[in-house]
């Protein structure tokens, strides 16, 4: 009798690999589910992972939404430990790769919030010099303690050319019914003017005309409005968040930023609001403040950049603070 174990080959689907990523990262404290009924239904819930399964190795691409507030960092590594110690657990492959990208964040007050330690009361302290970096994973699964190896992409836009491959895609699939048309007509499969042989015949009928100048015209810059939206870079949607070696693996959204920054703005003594807004080179925070004379303005100014300064270091390239204060 042969050796049962030479019986049949085990087979393991990357949709069981992905629920159990997400089942652990679900479990990670600082993680929360978000989606509703038809998110889920369509697949777009958090926790989601996209995994690529090799033959030694599984490569993740882990998006979360994280509860409010806590620190980025700290959460990353517990999902890194969690995940790195679960998926070779439970399918004997070690992860080549794990990318995080933070997707949004949610307020709540869950057990995994409470389980948080008290650091975690701040979505952004500064970073101590004790602090363990975020640890990547070699080939064969052990730890780094460095991101050199790690590649991840980063989050990007659609891109530019996609409205105009759409419209294109169906300006194709019209062409595809009248050209099946032209071809029932061919074989006397029913009775119709034929559309293309009369245009055709119609084209070459034609000779100079004034109009044709501004149709060469219309074309050319068509066709350089749909070569430049072809090779424009796709623009970034999420910004960095710092890591202590090599490529970062945690983004968060510039709305996010925004978010953090006015929370702490608007903990600042003397500050009744905070708006912030955010671009790839600059952070602005504007600040409503209970009493803004001429003599507390500078004052408040200071404390504002005090309490926002650390939060904005943690990111991958520090943007320029300014603070406006108004009363």
């Amino acid at each position: 009798m042969a050796d049962p174990g030479s019986r049949g080959d085990l087979v393991i689907k990357e949709r069981a690999i992905t629920k159990i990523v997400t089942l652990t990262a679900a479990q990670v404290p600082g993680v929360s589910r978000s989606g509703n009924g038809l998110s889920r239904f369509t697949g777009r819930s958090l926790p989601r992972a996209d995994v690529s399964v090799g033959t030694e190795a599984v490569a993740i691409n882990l998006y979360v939404t994280l509860a409010w507030p806590s620190r980025i960092d700290d959460v990353g590594v517990r999902l890194r430990t969690a995940i790195e110690t679960s998926v070779p657990d439970l399918i004997g492959l070690p992860v080549h790769e794990l990318n995080i990208v933070v997707a949004g964040t949610s307020v709540e007050e869950s057990a995994n919030q409470a389980a948080l330690d008290p650091n975690t009361a701040d979505a952004f302290p500064a970073r101590s010099e004790t602090d363990a970096p975020l640890s990547t994973s070699t080939e064969d699964g052990a730890s780094t303690g460095s991101a050199a190896r790690l590649r991840p992409r980063t989050p990007r836009a659609v891109p530019a050319a996609v409205p105009a491959a759409v419209i294109i895609a169906l300006l194709v699939i019209g062409l595809a019914v009248v050209a099946a048309r032209e071809l029932l007509i061919f074989h006397n499969a029913f009775d119709g003017a034929p559309w293309i042989r009369n245009t055709v015949e119609w084209a070459a009928r034609l000779h100079w005309s004034e109009w044709i100048i501004p149709v060469i015209v219309a074309c050319a810059a068509a066709g350089t409005v749909l070569l430049v939206a072809a090779i424009k870079p796709r623009p970034r949607t999420h910004v960095p968040i710092s890591a202590s070696a090599g490529a970062p693996v945690v983004w968060m959204r510039p709305t996010d930023v925004a978010r953090t920054t006015s929370s702490h703005a608007a903990a600042v003594p003397g500050v009744a609001a905070a708006r912030t807004t955010v671009t790839p080179k600059r952070v602005t925070v504007h600040v409503t403040a209970h009493d803004a004379g001429s003599d507390k303005v500078a004052d408040i100014e200071a404390a504002v950049r005090i309490a926002v300064e650390p939060g904005l270091s943690q990111l991958g390239s520090t943007p320029t603070l300014r603070v406006k204060v108004r009363s």
